[in-house]
């Protein structure tokens, strides 16, 4: 790891931090490097269920790419080859909720739009300002956005480079709740716990499954969904929850 991203796990959550609030915890290759490694932790550890990102600081979950360091690849295919931050937050197998504290502009929207649930404060702000430098959003700005917002809200952040407020967020799908900077933790810690109390492999399935439902065409969704959901049904955990029921106890989930 890195000081600028910190990883931490307690209670079967890790959170990580992206920890440069004096540049609005802009992204950094090594940064990009930290977070693939926290990302293959997580995928290999039975003790994380859930994971929460935010940025450090009050100011900014993330603006994105440092855009200092993006004259430092030697030709363009290197820069499109480079260790991407977005992909490496959307290769993570455990639920993913974004705590949004602030700008969530370019490489950090994109982050954001990565996790499986997006929380904002009052204060976050979005926008996909690349077009006014000069370039477009790579790390699924397109793609994310069309899909949270619909095509033409999407069309209104991609071509303007506009900033947008966290109801306007809300009001579009972006994010799904809107807290107080001083609340927006503690929920998104919140939901995370109630994540990782559920049965791990299922959530993890439920996780393969949303993102089929997305980008399957309808009968495989559904036929993909029941493949599924016969794995969730053969694992232990599956058996301990029907005896919890028949029971009438709380189930304790194993990931087996």
């Amino acid at each position: 790891m890195t000081d600028t991203l910190i990883f931490d796990v307690r209670d079967h959550v890790a959170t990580i931090t992206f920890n440069r609030p004096e540049k609005l915890n802009a992204l950094t290759p090594e940064m990009a490097a930290a977070l693939i490694d926290a990302v293959s932790e997580c995928n290999d550890s039975d003790a994380v269920r859930c994971v929460v990102v935010t940025g450090a600081g009050e100011k900014a979950f993330s603006v994105g790419s440092d855009i200092s360091t993006l004259d430092n690849y030697a030709t363009p295919w290197d820069f499109r080859n480079r260790d991407d931050y977005c992909d490496a937050l959307r290769a993570c197998r455990k639920p993913v909720v974004a705590a949004i504290n602030g700008y969530a502009l370019g490489g950090g929207l994109e982050s954001a739009m990565a996790a499986d649930i997006r929380i904002a404060s009052h204060n976050a702000r979005f926008a996909a300002p690349e077009i006014k430098l000069g370039w477009i959003g790579g790390g699924g700005m397109a793609a994310g956005l069309s899909y949270c917002a619909g095509s033409s809200n999407a069309a209104m952040m991609v071509l303007t480079g506009d900033m947008i407020d966290a109801e306007l967020a809300r009001n579009w799908g972006i994010v799904s709740e809107v807290h107080t900077p001083s609340a927006l933790m503690p929920r998104a810690m919140e939901v995370a716990a109630t994540i990782a109390s559920r049965a791990p492999i299922a959530a993890e399935t439920a996780k393969l499954n949303l993102r089929a439902a997305h980008t399957m065409p309808w009968d495989k969704a559904i036929e993909y969904e029941r493949d599924l959901q016969a794995i969730c049904f053969a694992t232990q955990d599956a058996a301990e929850g029907r005896a919890a029921f028949a029971e009438r106890r709380d189930a304790r989930f194993r990931r087996r």
